[in-house]
């Protein structure tokens, strides 16, 4: 069993910078494809970026292509999102999850859910 742990979350201004980090522990052997979600209040949870098992590919929602940046460590044990050019709609909870499936954005194919870390970004 793998559990997963967000960090780095917190307040910053519109136009501003944020890093989270997604750390592994556990069973974390496994090839598997890492991605990173967010859920605002009154939505549902959406797709925000992925990583495949290698980091040779990532792919993006199209409301962060340019601004986002997935990646993850040579150990495989942790996953970063770089948050550039911040907005206020990116204020959300950000969660991250694993799947067997390759280069997918369905939530359902993810699981090892991890607790959140809230982002803020003030006007």
């Amino acid at each position: 069993q793998v559990q997963l742990v967000e960090s780095g979350g917190g307040l910053v201004q519109a136009g501003g910078s944020l890093r989270l980090a997604c750390a592994a522990s556990g069973r974390t052997r496994s090839s598997y494809t890492m991605g990173w979600f967010r859920q605002a209040p009154g939505k549902e949870r959406e797709f925000v970026a992925g990583i495949s098992w290698s980091g040779g590919s990532t792919y993006y929602a199209d409301s962060v292509k340019g601004r986002f940046s997935i990646s993850r460590d040579n150990a495989k044990t942790t996953v970063y999102l770089q948050m550039n050019s911040l907005k206020p709609e990116d204020t959300a909870v950000y969660y991250c999850a694993r799947t067997l499936r390759v280069l997918t954005t369905n939530i359902e194919d993810f699981g090892s859910w991890g607790q959140g870390t809230q982002v803020t970004v003030s006007s």
